[in-house]
């Protein structure tokens, strides 16, 4: 698999803009959050200093408030949108109006480990601001401190049209938004995509924020949408323990005993999200109280948060032994024995080997290490097969969404080749 191995590294440095990296060029042509992440991840592999500016760069875009957005608009190109000027955030370098799953601190801690002397200053210099952004999603997405995360916007969860969100999203009036020209659809098979009423009401959402202002709490408690998220909870409540072992390793205490108050109450929160009936997590709608109604991906993530309780750890298994045996290519977004599983439209369905990673990961460190395995093998399979795309069809692991794309390359350095086994 070598060859895979090199084509992975010539996709990164495609990417690579010169310290920061898109995700795919076209589709989405400025830095991200969470794919700066993993392109972190798949730097190490063969480049571990440009992987600490993958991570440094992506803090340029870090508000006063501590939140680190999940859009940094690194040209003013009419390429992608929503642009800055819709977003209207006031910000230096531009960027959008809220977060994106925080995966930077698990990432920082793994590039530390790699060469502690290397990189004790950079990790020093970075822990205030990692601090800083996890305080911003314990204070603002979860004012009540109940232990889970919601997300404001369907984008904020890094799964832009997952079933999780269609109660919540129904109540969202999309009457009178701004006319505007999606860029998405004229790169990729709108089939693909998120539908035309999604947009309608993600805009309306924009709109709203920046009427308040970006008040982030208020935009929490009042905005038209509030869904606590297991992925966000999840994916915090691991990088809450990765910053608080770095804090510990670093000699900063203060740090180290704040974030451990966090760990605590999500191990709490947790229980807010588990439904009996789904024998699974799942998202809560926060203004009504509805769960959703089907199991999806980040359900599997309590192993990765290190979230565990026996009896429910046991009933989750089952349900991700189901799921697997019914999409025989990685971990659907969505259950395929659902009536709104749709194979090939985004987080509708797909499998995501970015998502197979941290579920993988999760497993394996648990000690679940044959189911561990066959997510692994199942990724592996996909990008021998496909390529590398954003996603891919979970039944015959055809590929979907955009091509050479940064974050599936990174996993499979960082995780699926061979070379790693």
């Amino acid at each position: 698999m070598a060859d895979l191995d090199r084509r992975a590294v010539e996709i990164m440095k495609a990417n690579d803009r010169g310290g920061f990296t898109v995700p795919s060029a076209g589709l989405y042509p400025h830095q991200w959050n969470w794919d700066s992440a993993f392109a972190a991840l798949g730097f190490a592999e063969f480049d571990l200093d440009r992987a600490w500016t993958e991570i440094e760069t992506l803090f340029e875009g870090q508000w006063p408030n501590g939140m680190v957005p999940h859009i940094i608009f690194r040209h003013n190109g009419a390429d992608y949108f929503p642009g800055p000027s819709v977003w209207g955030c006031e910000q230096v370098p531009p960027t959008s109006g809220h977060s994106q799953p925080p995966l930077a601190a698990t990432v920082v801690r793994s590039l530390f480990e790699r060469d502690r002397t290397a990189g004790a200053a950079r990790a020093r210099a970075l822990l205030p601001k990692l601090l800083a952004w996890h305080r911003w999603f314990h204070e603002t997405r979860d004012p009540e401190g109940r232990g889970v995360i919601a997300a404001t916007h369907p984008w904020e969860s890094g799964r832009d049209n997952a079933p999780d969100w269609d109660g919540a999203m129904a109540k969202v009036d999309p009457t009178g938004v701004t006319p505007y020209d999606r860029h998405d659809i004229h790169q990729v098979d709108p089939a693909m995509r998120p539908t035309q009423e999604d947009y309608d009401r993600y805009i309306r959402i924009i709109e709203w924020g920046r009427a308040a202002a970006w008040d982030h709490l208020r935009i929490t408690r009042e905005g038209p949408l509030a869904v606590a998220d297991p992925g966000l909870t999840f994916i915090l409540t691991r990088a809450d323990r990765d910053l608080g072992a770095l804090a510990e390793t670093l000699g900063e205490s203060a740090c180290a005993r704040e974030v451990a108050t966090w760990v605590d109450r999500a191990a709490e929160g947790a229980g807010l999200l588990w439904q009996d009936r789904l024998r699974s997590y799942a998202a809560l709608d926060l203004r009504d109280g509805r769960p959703a109604d089907g199991v999806s991906s980040v359900a599997f993530l309590a192993f990765f948060a290190g979230i565990s309780d026996p009896r429910r750890d046991a009933r989750l298994l089952a349900t991700l032994d189901r799921v697997l045996s019914a999409a025989p290519f990685g971990v659907p977004s969505f259950d395929p024995a659902h009536p709104r599983f749709d194979a090939r439209r985004y987080w509708r369905g797909p499998s995501w080997p970015v998502m197979n990673y941290l579920i993988g990961r999760g497993l394996e460190e648990a000690g679940l290490v044959d189911t561990a395995a066959r997510v692994r093998a199942d990724t592996r399979r996909l990008i021998e097969g496909g390529g590398f795309y954003e996603y891919y069809d979970p039944r015959d692991g055809s590929g979907a969404g955009g091509g050479d794309f940064t974050w599936t390359a990174a996993v499979w350095l960082a995780w699926a080749s061979p070379s790693k086994a």
